[in-house]
């Protein structure tokens, strides 16, 4: 076992068990009436939640900057996310939300009428600026068709349902969440580890990595299933939720060897203790209404994505000197 493994391990199950206790009103079993119900219908399925869906983000993000050797790059980059959002924001838009299960499913529509497209443009033997920049395009094209949405929204309650949703929260979640994100993160991971040998031989560079028989669209079509699993199934259940697959991966490489294989399951763990641990505390902060997780990982991650800009920046310039 690595050393981040090893590490992560030892963390996140205490942060587990603090997050079944931790919110605006802390349990406690000798005076919080019904307080097993509480942690057995809300607590628990809501920090499983967070896990599964910070798991997932982390992995995709460790695996993306893999593939593309870029260490900014983003589960969002790939368009899938965006895909999600958009089929979540239709079944506002057409009233479908009020079903339990219909906002996840067009959720999954979305993503994988997202993957589809990008398969279709970047091609079997598509380079990589190629499917990344199909990628930017389908999240463009996303984001117009959700502003078109809200603009044109039946309602306001409809619009109002929408917006929030958009922030990315795991308020009010249950088990049913929790069975249909959990299969589907566990398999979009499986793809990516499927992936290893292959995005590791990318770090040689394209030819080489041909010559040690890594192909090119077996890989593409790896990603595009893992990304589409992990990132769709997330923002099925809890919306947009951002940053993650860009800070845990940076966080967890000084404790590897910096191969992409290295960082696959180290970044699923971090990603899952980096949700879990800003979910708990957007319960426990003392605000009038609950911060919105999204929010909350925005604010963390802008500036730590302004830092990672910075230090590129410096290292470039002390290159040319």
């Amino acid at each position: 076992m690595s050393r981040a493994n090893a590490m992560l391990l030892l963390l996140l199950p205490g942060a587990f068990v603090l997050s079944l206790f931790a919110g605006r009103v802390w349990l406690d079993f000798s005076a919080t009436p019904n307080a097993m119900v509480i942690i057995a219908e809300l607590r628990l399925p809501r920090a499983l939640l967070a896990v599964i869906v910070g798991a997932g983000l982390g992995s995709a993000g460790a695996a993306m900057q893999g593939y593309l050797r870029n260490p900014l790059a983003d589960p969002g980059l790939f368009g899938i996310a965006p895909g999600a959002a958009l089929g979540a924001v239709a079944s506002f838009w057409f009233g479908y939300a009020a079903s339990a299960w219909l906002l996840p499913l067009f959720a999954l529509a979305g993503a994988s009428a997202a993957m589809g497209l990008l398969a279709l443009i970047a091609g079997r033997t598509g380079g990589i600026a190629l499917f990344t920049l199909a990628g930017m395009m389908i999240a463009s094209l996303a984001g117009a068709f959700m502003s078109l949405a809200i603009s044109l929204a039946p309602n306001a309650f409809a619009m109002s349902e929408i917006v929030t949703w958009l922030m990315g929260a795991l308020t009010d979640r249950s088990w049913r969440e929790v069975y249909l994100a959990a299969p589907l993160t566990a398999a979009g991971i499986a793809c990516f580890w499927m992936a290893r040998k292959d995005l590791d031989a990318l770090i040689l560079g394209d030819a080489a990595a041909r010559s040690m028989g890594m192909r090119p669209g077996v890989l593409q079509a790896w990603l595009i299933a893992g990304v589409g699993l992990t990132v769709g199934s997330g923002v099925s259940v809890a919306g947009i939720i951002g940053f993650v697959g860009l800070i845990v991966p940076h966080l967890v490489r000084p404790f590897t060897d910096r191969r992409p294989s290295s960082l696959i399951i180290p970044s699923a763990l971090a990603g899952g203790l980096l949700v879990l641990v800003a979910d708990s505390a957007v319960r426990i902060l003392p605000l009038v209404t609950e911060l919105r997780l999204g929010i909350a990982l925005s604010l963390i991650g802008a500036p730590f994505f302004l830092w990672l800009l910075l230090k590129m920046r410096r290292g470039h310039a002390g290159g040319m000197l």
